[in-house]
């Protein structure tokens, strides 16, 4: 794949698309604390993974219309914040999720007139988490429906985590499941990836298999109903573990 710019990216902040008020992303990153354990008798620093951690910074333009970004971040919750950041939007495209407190929002007026606000998140439990799109971008189903499979080269055994967003919602109920296939053909639900029903939006959601799960080849988002839907626009990312993790 050739080298991309970051044109045409995404953010959701529990079940919010926030993406048209996202002037920059400062920083998405994270991973184990670094702990050294260098013994006496070396020559060089011995090192362990510690903790895992994750933040998501950004900065957002002002728009306080009603049920605005504005709305959404000046209340400056307290509870966790499933977030998302898409690396464009198409089915299958790279995005990083966390589970976060919002810690701050912080306003600068420029002296040529812009007024900005940088926010930091900083990840709550799980740490950041890079995957890979079910839906490009934002997906509106109107009925239940079986989503196109995508390819992540192999099956394995180290389970796998996801995200949703679901942005709106008009109908009786739906479920948003993961399904995997070993051949884009035949497939099957993958246990633990089964979110909880929806029968209003917007809301967010992190569920995750056992650890040593196997997830196969190929990967679909799908939604199903009992009392009906008219329309649905949510977005799912998938996390398929390449080795063993531990939260």
């Amino acid at each position: 794949m050739a080298k991309q710019a970051g044109l045409g990216d995404n953010l959701y902040i529990a079940g919010y698309n926030a993406s048209g008020d996202i002037g920059s992303i400062g920083n998405v990153g994270g991973g184990p604390a670094v702990i050294t354990v260098t013994g006496i008798d070396k020559s060089a620093m011995e090192r362990i993974g510690g903790v895992r951690d994750g933040r998501l910074e950004y900065t957002a333009y002002f728009n306080p219309g009603l049920g605005s970004t504005h709305t959404k971040l000046s209340a400056l919750p307290t509870a966790d914040q499933v977030m998302t950041y898409c690396r464009g939007t198409s089915l299958g495209d790279p995005a990083a999720a966390l589970v976060a407190k919002q810690l701050n929002y912080d306003g600068t007026r420029g002296d040529s007139g812009e007024f900005t606000f940088a926010v930091s998140a900083q990840a709550n439990g799980y740490g950041v988490e890079w995957g890979r799109q079910l839906t490009a971008g934002i997906r509106t189903d109107t009925a239940a429906t079986l989503g196109t499979g995508i390819d992540t080269a192999a099956s394995v055994s180290f389970g796998a985590q996801a995200y949703l967003h679901v942005m709106a919602f008009t109908g009786t109920d739906a479920t948003v499941k993961i399904q995997d296939s070993a051949d884009n053909s035949t497939f099957a639900d993958v246990t633990g990836l089964s979110f909880t029903q929806i029968t209003a939006g917007p809301t967010s959601e992190r569920i995750a298999t056992a650890a040593g799960a196997t997830v196969r080849r190929y990967l679909r988002a799908v939604t199903v109903t009992t009392g009906g839907f008219t329309s649905l626009a949510f977005a799912v990312t998938v996390i398929k573990n390449d080795t063993a993790v531990t939260f």
